[in-house]
């Protein structure tokens, strides 16, 4: 008797999430997908920068078949701090931070729809060999030009799905 009631109340709880849609419904034809492979990646300054817009464009570029819509610009601020010390007054670890600060403008009007910020940041061991330690500190930094590149694409994704409701909702009227 116990599990009937609580499925039925699991149930009844499921029934209010009836308003959740599929962010990438509707596959390659679904507004989102559309708006993603609409958007065209402006060049971004240095080394982070290049894996950056690399990560962008391989998420955007999945089967783009439209002229670009949107443009995306990014300004990414990389740094590295040293956190912990050694007694000999050396750096033992350091964390690398890489944020973006990016804008997404309608190619038709020069209008900013989006302006947002993304950001990751990962720890690095500093250890004896300077060749190991830049060698982290590369692999971090692709790891994070990866990680930022993903919440760039979801954040444009969602608000791609916004203006889809939006707009579906208008015509309704």
């Amino acid at each position: 008797m116990k599990r009937g009631a609580l499925l039925a109340a699991m149930a009844l709880a499921l029934s209010g999430c009836g308003g959740l849609r599929p962010l990438y419904g509707g596959g390659a034809a679904g507004p989102v997908q559309s708006a993603l492979a609409a958007v065209e990646v402006a060049p971004i300054e240095g080394k982070a920068g290049w894996l950056v817009a690399n990560a962008l464009k391989d998420r955007f570029d999945a089967g783009r078949s439209e002229a670009p819509r949107y443009r995306i610009e990014v300004k990414l601020d990389d740094q590295i701090a040293g956190l912990g010390v050694r007694r000999d007054d050396s750096v033992a670890r350091e964390r690398r931070t890489l944020r973006a600060r990016y804008q997404l403008i309608d190619l038709s009007n020069g209008a900013v729809v989006l302006d947002a910020t993304a950001g990751s940041d990962a720890g690095i061991d500093v250890v004896g060999s300077e060749y190991a330690t830049i060698a982290a500190e590369n692999t971090a930094l692709e790891r994070l030009s990866g990680i930022v590149a993903d919440q760039i694409v979801a954040r444009i994704a969602r608000f791609a799905q916004a203006t889809a409701r939006e707009s579906g909702a208008a015509s309704a009227q």
